[in-house]
């Protein structure tokens, strides 16, 4: 191995005391060595993730046994996801970390987006809000809110009207998706629907999809028509779940959203009202500096 042993004699204590990680060397032998040959000489194999202030647990070390510790949001991106096969604990890991957020950041909201339903009972027992969107559902979440106290320099009705723009898209289909006039429609009949609501009127109401459904039919062009023809399913239809006024609390500090009876014809819609609804919940939280 290229290394030279050299016996001590009469030394053995002095050479064992230097031997020892106490920083004494007695026996005034001494030899230069490369970073990654003194790599080999340090006891510690693994690096450490202990992060000081509102840090959750996030696991174990499997080299050192010891806890992970570490706060996302000082990171400079603070994303995260689980990644695993299936039964190794991904729900789980994701569940005490919102246990661990609820007990300690009381600042902090929680939404989950729950497509099987797990994550509800955890949330009942938090006592939050679980909101189980399906066609027989007492729940309704109304795709037409709108918050208008936003902060300055931002258009909370361009911001519906856009969400509104892409939902017909949904709603209508085909290869080609909305043509220009039939955009152009849409965000007109936004506007009249919203126009008390833009006023500041103390007896406007929050409209519904039929509201938005009504203004296509009173439109003069056919283009018009046929978005309302393609929004009747959802507002008068048999798949009008959409077409009420929102009866659940949204605002509570834990909400889950539980999309397991979906059927297929409502499941891309209902995933692009939630999106929405998580979109305005955290620009709302960022407008209040939460």
């Amino acid at each position: 191995y290229n290394c030279a042993l050299r016996r001590l004699d009469w030394q053995q204590e002095q050479g064992f005391v230097s031997s020892l990680a106490l920083g004494y060397n007695e026996v005034e032998i001494q030899r230069g060595m490369t970073t990654s040959s003194t790599a080999i000489f340090i006891p510690f194999m693994t690096r450490e993730l202990r992060m000081a202030g509102q840090a959750l647990y996030y696991g174990m070390n499997a080299l050192s046994h010891n806890v992970i510790m570490a706060d996302r949001k000082k990171l400079k991106s603070a994303n995260g996801m689980y990644l695993g096969s299936t039964g190794s604990g991904k729900s789980f890991a994701a569940k005490r970390e919102l246990l661990n957020v609820f007990l300690t950041i009381p600042q902090d909201r929680i939404i989950v987006v729950d497509p099987m339903g797990e994550y509800a009972p955890l949330v009942r027992r938090l006592g939050g809000q679980v909101i189980e969107i399906a066609p027989d559902s007492p729940h309704h979440l109304n795709p037409m809110d709108v918050e208008l106290n936003m902060a300055a320099g931002e258009s909370p009705l361009s911001m519906k009207a856009d969400f509104l723009l892409s939902l017909c898209e949904l709603v209508v289909g085909g290869k080609e998706g909305l043509q220009p006039i039939e955009k152009t429609v849409i965000d007109r009949c936004v506007r009249l629907v919203y126009r008390e609501q833009a006023l500041g009127l103390e007896t406007a109401k929050t409209p519904l999809l039929q509201d938005l459904y009504e203004e296509l039919l009173r439109q003069p062009e056919p283009e018009a028509r046929r978005v309302a023809t393609a929004l009747e399913l959802y507002c008068t239809g048999s798949l009008n779940l959409f077409n009420h006024p929102t009866n659940v609390k949204t605002d509570s500090r834990v909400v889950c959203i539980v999309l397991k009876n979906m059927g297929e014809n409502l499941r891309k819609i209902a995933m692009h009202i939630t999106n929405e609804f998580v979109s305005q919940a955290v620009d709302q939280n960022f407008h209040e500096g939460a």
